[in-house]
């Protein structure tokens, strides 16, 4: 769940290109509910998806996200975030990211502070067919599987934005190859 991204603050736990929280607390107002107001004083831009008036309810998804489920977005080229994860057993995992992205970026993935994979190509989920042109940012879709060696036990896997921007990121999946 990359909102739920490690604490510690900005140059510790995350790199934001600003200190305001664009989701949380601006376009989500402060209504005391939690996914308006979650993580509102951090600098990583956080929202949730909302299946009021078709935002991340439309036709255009290639992959249908479930209500209420929070984000990453309003990414930059050089931003980044931790995320402390345990991994129970070691061995070779495959994984993909639920995202939107209007017009495609690149990410790359640390684990422990070293590359875990090649730098990952997200595919734009634009569509020249969508009506309401903001909504570009709400197609969702599952990335290609990727796979990985992981080694058994508590590590950093850093998420970093490294082209083009513009990407919602909502989790990692990992599944444990038989």
């Amino acid at each position: 769940m990359c909102a739920f991204y490690d604490l510690g603050g900005e140059g510790i736990a995350y790199h934001d290109s600003d200190p305001e929280n664009h989701g949380s607390g601006h376009l989500n107002p402060l209504d005391g509910t939690y996914l308006n107001e979650f993580r509102k004083d951090e600098g990583v831009d956080t929202s949730y998806t909302k299946y009021r008036e078709n935002i991340d309810k439309n036709p255009f998804n290639r992959v249908q996200p479930p209500d209420g489920l929070l984000y990453v977005g309003w990414t930059e080229p050089g931003e980044w975030f931790n995320l402390t994860v345990d991994v129970a057993e070691a061995g070779t995992y495959a994984f993909d990211v639920l995202y939107t992205s209007n017009r495609g970026a690149t990410i790359a993935l640390d684990w422990n502070f070293r590359p875990l994979v090649p730098v990952l190509q997200v595919v734009s989920t634009f569509d020249p067919a969508e009506p309401i042109p903001w909504r570009n940012w709400h197609h969702w879709n599952l990335s290609q599987p990727t796979e990985v060696a992981l080694p058994a036990g508590r590590s950093v896997l850093t998420v970093r934005i490294v082209e083009k921007g513009n990407v919602n990121l909502a989790y990692f999946d990992f599944r444990k190859k038989l």
